[in-house]
C-alpha cells in the first residue's frame, strides 16, 4: 500500500521541486496539491492523507497555522518545508517529524521519507505520536516565546540559547547578536525577532537595539532625554526617549 501524500506550498515551483523529487520514490502516492494554508486544511480534513511535505511561510494562514486547526489523534506525519532558518529552528522546537530547507538536495529529501516512511510503519503499529499532540497543545494554548535561535558562524552551523545573547542590534538586512566577546549575524528584522522575544526578559530600546535586561547594569541620563545604558560588561547603547517610557517602567518594577 503506497503512502498518501500531499504536497503543501503557495509556490508552483516549489510544489513542482518536492513533486519530481517524489517520482523517484516508489512507496509514495501523490494524492494532491495546495497553494495556501486553508486550502491544505480542507484536504487533510477531507482526504486525510498519510504524509504532508508543508510550507511554513504562507500569506493568511502559514504550516503552523494548519497544524493548529488539525485533530492530534487523525494528524499526518509532517515535513515541514522553509527557505528560512528560523521558521527551521521552530519546527525544530515543534517537534515535527522533519524539516527541509530550501533548497534542499535530493539526497536530504530522500533522508527525509526515509524517516517519514518508518515513522508511519510504526503508528500504524499503534505507537502515539506525542510530539505532534504536544506541538498542537503548545499552539492552542497559547503564544510560546522563541529559546533558541539557529547561527551560522564560520563554517558551522549552532543552536544560540536566547539567554546568552547580551543584546541584538540593526545591521542593514541582518541583525548582530552580541553574545559575551562574539557576535553572529542572523538575516532577520527587528520587529520580527521582538515579536518572537519574552518582553519581560528582552526589551526594545531604540529603532536598532534590543538588550537582554538582564545585562543591564547602570542607567546615565543625557541631556537629550536620551540614556546610557551600561551593560554588565561594560558596554554602552542608546536608549532612545521614545522607548523610554516601558523602559523605565520595567525597570522600576524590577527595583
Amino acid at each position: 500500500m503506497k503512502i498518501k501524500t500531499l504536497i503543501v506550498d503557495d509556490e508552483p515551483l516549489a510544489r513542482d521541486r518536492v513533486r519530481r523529487f517524489l517520482r523517484d520514490e516508489t512507496e509514495i502516492e501523490v494524492v494532491g496539491e495546495c497553494g495556501n494554508g486553508a486550502e491544505a486544511i480542507k484536504f487533510i480534513k477531507e482526504v486525510k492523507p498519510e504524509l504532508v511535505f508543508l510550507d511554513i511561510q504562507m500569506p493568511e494562514k502559514n504550516g503552523f497555522d494548519v497544524i493548529k486547526s488539525l485533530d492530534a489523534k487523525t494528524i499526518p506525519t509532517i515535513i515541514f518545508v522553509t527557505a528560512y532558518d528560523q521558521y527551521a529552528l521552530q519546527a525544530f522546537d515543534a517537534s515535527a517529524l522533519d524539516y527541509l530547507l530550501k533548497p534542499f538536495n535530493r539526497e536530504r529529501f530522500h533522508r527525509a521519507v526515509v524517516r517519514a516512511r518508518e515513522h508511519i510503519e510504526n503508528k500504524k503499529r499503534g505507537n502515539l505520536d506525542e510530539r505532534i499532540a504536544s506541538l498542537i497543545a503548545d499552539l492552542k494554548t497559547g503564544k510560546k516565546y522563541l529559546e533558541r535561535l539557529v547561527v551560522k558562524s564560520v563554517g558551522r552551523v549552532f543552536f544560540l540559547k536566547i539567554d546568552e545573547i547580551d543584546w541584538i542590534e540593526a545591521a542593514g538586512n541582518y541583525l548582530k547578536l552580541h553574545v559575551g566577546r562574539e557576535s553572529h549575524l542572523i538575516r532577520e528584522t527587528m520587529n520580527a525577532i521582538e515579536a518572537k522575544l519574552n518582553p519581560d526578559r528582552f526589551l526594545r530600546i531604540h529603532r536598532s537595539t534590543i538588550v537582554n535586561i538582564d545585562r543591564i547594569k547602570e542607567l546615565h541620563p543625557m541631556f537629550s532625554g536620551d540614556y546610557d545604558v551600561v551593560l554588565q560588561n561594560g558596554t554602552k547603547i542608546t536608549l532612545s526617549r521614545n522607548y523610554r517610557e516601558r523602559f523605565l517602567e520595567l525597570f522600576e518594577n524590577q527595583n
